[in-house]
């Protein structure tokens, strides 16, 4: 039994703050600086002039020329986000942040501590402290439905029986007159619903009535993904570990660039190493981010290191570049880490071996362009039929294994 929380437009309303008045107007969060021209979360006049979030800029402001771009604040974000997450662990949720303003957790280990899913629902409120909507569903993708259509005091559940079999018809009733557009929820499929609804399916019922060879045919994955969801099927959750916030902050005297906030990073770091809770463990990953002045928003980016790093200095040759790309002048800049990795140590191998350690080498930067440009960065030159009097015969690409 999946509980969805639900905060609508939470990125839109934190970055509005005390400009909340604009959200009675079309109002959306503009691109952040280097990223691509769209649009983010929008208000609901903006949602009446057809904008949604993913929208070109462009298109966005030639549908509605007095639409009001609000700048981001990922820093904010971020901030209030973690505080939400870590109030709903505090009753024993294990949480699956599926990105800022939504979450999902199971609760079926947790009915017998709260008495049942209305306690769950009831304890998980008195956590969090803020209104938010509620969605109970067997599936994560139908819990995520089922919140879009509650209310702050009204959430939805959608009961299931005993038997998977009836559990998963009774979430395709649900799900059969929702429209295609709630696809969106899902990262991988959120272009998908525009060319369903060119095609004619509106429907999440008319979508799985379709046989799951011809959506994989014509859409690939997505289709194959598309078609699970709107049957009442879903993966697995994946809640996040359990982890401590090693954070710190250094308020800068005057808007500081350049040479000074160089100066402020080291700074951070050395403090960041000599933190107790770090005990001794190398960081993988840093979130660095900034409170800036002019435009009232925040800049944050997230490094991870090509190795576990323990060293300030390499650490401040790998985090310094990133200052350049600050939009504005800051008034505060802050570090976290974001993951450890094992206990920094200074040991050198008994037996040197360098062909060993260049494969290693060559290991991790083949998994690191994986994780940047995916699974075909690194490939191999693989003979078939060197003899062939076709060039095109004698050797394909395969994946590079190490």
């Amino acid at each position: 039994m999946i509980v969805c929380v639900l905060f609508p437009r939470f990125e839109l309303t934190v970055a509005a703050r005390e400009r909340d008045g604009l959200l009675k107007f079309p109002a959306a969060l503009a691109p952040e600086p280097g990223e691509s021209q769209q649009v983010g979360q929008v208000s609901l006049s903006a949602e009446a002039f057809g904008i949604h979030p993913g929208m070109a800029l462009g298109e966005a402001l030639a549908r509605c020329p007095r639409l009001v771009l609000i700048p981001p604040d990922p820093v904010g974000v971020a901030d209030l986000w973690e505080r939400l997450l870590v109030r709903l662990e505090s009753i024993g949720a294990a949480v699956e942040p599926e990105r800022p303003g939504l979450g999902c957790f199971e609760a079926r280990g947790l009915l017998r501590l709260h008495g049942g899913v209305d306690g769950v629902l009831t304890a998980a409120r008195r956590a969090l402290r803020a209104p938010a909507r509620y969605g109970v569903a067997p599936s994560r993708f139908a819990a995520v439905v089922a919140a879009t259509r509650a209310r702050v005091r009204r959430p939805v559940v959608v009961v299931g029986s005993a038997s998977r079999a009836a559990e998963r018809e009774r979430v395709r009733t649900f799900l059969t007159p929702m429209s295609v557009k709630l696809l969106r929820a899902a990262p991988e499929l959120v272009d998908l619903p525009e060319t369903l609804e060119r095609l004619g399916i509106a429907t999440l019922g008319e979508l799985a009535a379709f046989p799951a060879t011809t959506l994989a045919d014509r859409f690939g994955k997505a289709g194959l993904l598309a078609h699970q969801l709107a049957s009442g099927g879903d993966a697995a959750l994946r809640p996040r570990p359990a982890s401590e916030l090693v954070r710190e902050s250094l308020e800068l005297p005057e808007a500081a660039t350049g040479p000074a906030l160089d100066h402020a990073l080291e700074l951070l770091i050395d403090r960041l190493l000599a933190r107790p809770e770090r005990r001794g463990r190398a960081v993988r990953s840093v979130v660095i981010s900034a409170v800036l002045v002019e435009r009232g928003g925040g800049w944050r980016q997230q490094v991870t290191f090509r190795e576990a790093l323990a060293d300030p200095t390499r650490m401040r040759l790998a985090l310094a570049p990133r200052l350049q790309s600050l939009p504005a002048p800051a008034e505060e800049l802050r570090l976290a880490v974001d993951r450890f990795g094992p206990p920094a140590d200074d040991q050198r191998p008994l037996l040197e071996d360098p062909a060993a350690a260049r494969m290693a080498r060559l290991r991790e930067a083949i998994r690191q362009a994986r994780v940047t440009a995916g699974p075909d960065a690194a490939l191999r030159v693989l003979e078939v039929d060197p003899g062939s009097r076709f060039p095109e015969r004698r050797a394909l690409l395969a994946p590079f294994e190490g």
